[in-house]
């Protein structure tokens, strides 16, 4: 039986990735470690100024108190009983894409894990740009989710994938997806993102987030396929390099 570890950003408790664990106990032996808190948005952190603790909550469920990346290397190297044969970052509360992968925690523990040499894939439930009156139980939406990421780790698990590549997936919370989009990263910007504010001193003080988000229409796009009732599969490489810049660096500046 393949041995599956699933972690998050949204804390061991979020209700994503307790659907999550359980849509893929059918495959295998399931293992969730997840931050004790949230972490939303701390990308690729490691914690390096302080120690860590990890707490056993159940059978095959602990909760450590650091960031997803963390999360995934204590796991992988102290908790778990053997290599697991791919990791399962989700299921996030709010989507991942354009350029707020790069942001994610969900994403970042694929990224640990795809570093480690491990199949890794992060799922998110797209909440935003909906209306959900307030709602924040979406059980339904993450059902949908979870069991499309069963459909997708049973395909790695049989197929693999290509080297340094990890799977960013994500779920328009709708009741009719059209489909599957295997998609590219889109754009997204923020305006207004940052907030002034004053303490209750009086000193001048700022909040980011909460700004209004405006994508670039793009043809075959992760925002695309979202907009459309799609669900997103985006193949994301570790290697950052821009080869077209440094062919043109080569030329231009080695003169």
């Amino acid at each position: 039986m393949p041995t599956i570890l699933v972690t998050n950003d949204d804390g061991v408790s979020s209700q994503g990735i307790r659907i999550l664990a359980e849509a893929l106990m059918p495959l295998g032996d399931v293992y969730i470690v997840a931050p004790e808190t949230e972490q939303s948005a701390v990308a690729h952190a490691l914690t390096l100024h302080r120690p860590l603790k990890s707490d056993r909550i159940d059978k095959n469920i602990y909760c450590i108190n650091g960031t997803p990346t963390d999360c995934v290397i204590i796991a992988v190297h102290k908790l778990l009983p053997l290599r697991p044969d791919i990791i399962v970052s989700g299921i996030n509360n709010g989507g991942n894409l354009g350029d707020n992968l790069t942001y994610s925690g969900t994403v970042a523990a694929a990224m640990e894990g795809t570093l480690l040499g491990i199949p890794s894939l992060a799922i998110s439930l797209v909440t935003e740009y909906r209306s959900n009156n307030g709602n924040k139980n979406h059980g339904a939406g993450y059902q949908r989710a979870a069991d499309y990421a069963r459909e997708v780790v049973v395909k790695v698990l049989d197929k693999g994938l290509p080297k340094d590549t990890l799977l960013n997936v994500n779920v328009p919370e709708c009741t009719h997806i059209k489909g599957v989009r295997l998609t590219k990263q889109g754009k997204i910007v923020y305006d207004n993102g940052i907030q002034e504010l004053s303490d209750p001193r009086g000193q001048e003080c700022y909040w980011i987030g909460g700004g209004d988000p405006k994508w670039q229409r793009g043809e075959n796009t992760d925002l695309d396929a979202i907009y459309n009732n799609y669900i997103s599969v985006t193949p994301v490489h570790l290697d950052l390099t821009n080869y077209d810049a440094l062919s043109y660096l080569q030329e231009n500046w080695e003169k």
